[in-house]
């Protein structure tokens, strides 16, 4: 198999851009809930959309990772992998509570069972993952 010829790729790069901004600015609107609303994660979204606007725009993407706020939490992924202690430790409890919930649903066995195994899945990578110093808040936040 012969690769594309770059113009080929860029033309389709180009093509996506817009898709991938607003990708981008859905889940900055989703990690800003994740910050206010209790039960949602907030900064996996601006992960993601650090990494939607680093293939539409630059400008957006720099305006993340600096953000006092948001960035240092991306900022932290994208350099080490990082998951501060705290937030695993509440990442795996809201798994558990959230595994009690399913079983207090009376779910069918099967879907207990695949609940389980994701879960576990799930906690298992969020719990081997560096721990990374705790995210503060930069001044005026």
């Amino acid at each position: 198999m012969t690769p594309e010829p770059p113009l080929q790729h860029s033309r389709r790069s180009r093509a996506l851009r817009p898709v991938y901004f607003l990708a981008g600015c859905a889940c900055v609107g989703l990690g800003v809930a994740g910050y206010i609303l209790p039960m949602m994660p907030g900064t996996v979204f601006l992960i993601l959309a650090a990494a939607c606007f680093a293939r539409s725009s630059p400008r957006f993407e720099a305006w993340l990772v600096t953000h006092p706020r948001f960035g240092p939490g991306v900022v932290a992924w994208r350099e080490k992998g990082a998951i501060p202690t705290r937030v695993k430790i509440l990442a795996i409890g809201m798994m558990i509570l959230s595994f009690g919930l399913v079983l207090a649903s009376r779910a069918p066995p099967v879907a207990v069972a695949v609940t389980a195994l994701f879960l576990a899945v799930s906690a298992l990578f969020v719990g081997t993952r560096p721990s990374g110093k705790r995210i503060e808040p930069g001044p005026g936040n």
